[in-house]
C-alpha cells in the first residue's frame, strides 16, 4: 500500500525544520543546500514543496503569525486597561519571546519590498487588515467602557503604524535603541490625553 503524504503538512514541517537557520543566518547568506541539510532532506525535496528560499520564509512567517495571534490574544485578555492592552498589542516589536518571529518577519519585509508577489501582498494586506480591526476594537471597547474619551478610535491608524515604524527604524538605523521604552513612552503620553479623568 502506498504511503499518502499530506503535502500541506509536509510543507509546514520542512519550513519549521529549517526555521532556526533562517533566524541565525538570514536568507541572503543561505544556500538551498544548507537549508535542505538543516531540514534533513534532499535538496530536490525542497523544490518539491517550495519555489525558492523566499517561499520558505513566507511559509515560516505564515505559521509563526498564526501561533503568535493565539499568544497575543492571551496577553491582551490578561491586561486590565486599554492602555496596557495597546502596550501588549505592540509587544511583538520588543518582547524577547517573539524574537524568532521578529527575525523571520524582517526577512519577509525585505523580500516583500525587494521582490513582492501577489500572494505575499495578499498575505500582508490580510494580516494588516485583521490586526488593524482588532486594534480599533480594543480602542472602541475602551470608549464604550468609559475608560477613554469618545473619538479615541481616530488615533488607531497612527498608533497601529507607529509601533511597526519604530521597529523598522530600529532595525534599519541606530536612531531607536530601546523600542519597548519608546513605544511605552508614546503610549503613556497619548493615554494621559485620551483617558477620562475623574474630577
Amino acid at each position: 500500500m502506498a504511503i499518502i503524504v499530506d503535502n500541506v503538512q509536509k510543507r509546514k514541517d520542512i519550513a519549521l525544520a529549517c526555521k532556526d537557520i533562517f533566524v541565525q543566518k538570514g536568507i541572503k547568506d543561505l544556500s538551498v543546500s544548507q537549508i535542505a541539510k538543516a531540514a534533513k532532506i534532499g535538496k530536490g525535496t525542497i523544490y518539491d514543496y517550495f519555489c525558492n528560499k523566499e517561499d520558505i520564509v513566507f511559509e515560516i512567517v505564515n505559521i509563526l503569525m498564526k501561533k503568535y495571534k493565539k499568544s497575543l490574544t492571551k496577553k491582551i485578555e490578561s491586561a486590565t486597561s486599554t492602555r496596557e492592552k495597546i502596550k501588549q498589542f505592540s509587544s511583538i516589536f520588543y518582547d524577547e519571546d517573539d524574537f524568532e518571529l521578529r527575525a523571520i518577519y524582517k526577512e519577509f519585509i525585505s523580500i516583500s519590498l525587494s521582490s513582492p508577489n501577489k500572494e505575499m501582498m495578499e498575505f500582508q494586506s490580510s494580516y494588516a487588515k485583521d490586526y488593524y480591526e482588532w486594534f480599533v476594537e480594543i480602542l472602541s471597547d475602551g470608549v464604550k467602557s468609559g475608560e477613554i474619551k469618545e473619538g479615541s478610535e481616530d488615533f488607531a491608524r497612527g498608533l497601529f503604524v507607529l509601533a511597526k515604524g519604530m521597529f523598522i527604524s530600529s532595525s534599519s538605523t541606530n536612531t531607536i535603541e530601546d523600542v519597548k521604552s519608546e513605544i511605552h513612552k508614546f503610549t503613556d503620553v497619548l493615554f494621559d490625553i485620551l483617558e477620562k479623568k475623574n474630577d
